[in-house]
């Protein structure tokens, strides 16, 4: 069994700690399915609180395949607030949506929300447009989790190894801990207000 890592009480498992990094992963849809069930059924994952996939963006093998192998409480649509990235959100509520699949939308997060500089940390810049995954929420009647900024200290925590959330005073960390409660949150209301979801048995 594979065991994934952990740090901060967090495990993680990716492909990327499986395969050369100085290599492309270069796979047809069923290789990279096969990958992705591997990563369920062949690791010691032990007691969970949640557990999240972080999926590709779009509708594609490995969205069918996820939903075939386990039963999914719901997803978290994430989307910038351009009208392009707005198009693909769109079609990933759509397909969660689907009569064959009827997975919960537990709501919209908008990444790269804003920009705030290191040495203007009051200032905010809507550099990829204001406000559009809130709007797409309200429109489709999907709960709003939250606004991710684009700061430089989120790239450093990621490359250093020590998320930024960590430094609990910081702005951008609030605005984590602000989405990962809205998210806990509504899945307790999905939980206490919808039957579990089952697993897809065939895909057509």
């Amino acid at each position: 069994m594979m065991l994934p890592v952990e740090k901060f009480g967090v495990k993680v498992l990716s492909i990327g700690f499986l395969t050369d990094p100085s290599q492309a992963i270069v796979w047809r849809g069923p290789m990279a399915s096969k990958a992705l069930r591997q990563l369920f059924m062949d690791a010691d994952w032990g007691e969970l609180d949640y557990l999240f996939i972080d999926l590709p963006p779009g509708t594609s093998d490995i969205h069918l395949t996820l939903v075939a192998t386990v039963p999914v409480t719901g997803a978290v649509i994430v989307s910038t607030p351009q009208n392009v990235a707005l198009a693909d959100a769109r079609k990933g509520i759509a397909m969660f949506g689907m009569d064959s699949i009827k997975v919960p939308i537990i709501g919209i997060v908008e990444n790269m929300s804003y920009f705030t500089p290191k040495e203007l940390p009051e200032n905010k810049y809507y550099i990829f447009g204001k406000g559009g995954c809130k709007k797409l929420a309200e429109e489709l009647h999907i709960p709003f989790l939250g606004e991710i900024p684009l700061v430089q200290s989120i790239c450093e925590g990621g490359d250093n190894g020590i998320p930024m959330v960590m430094d609990q005073d910081h702005p951008a960390a609030m605005a984590f801990l602000t989405v990962a409660g809205n998210v806990a949150q509504q899945i307790a209301i999905r939980n206490a207000s919808q039957h579990p979801t089952q697993k897809l048995e065939t895909i057509g």
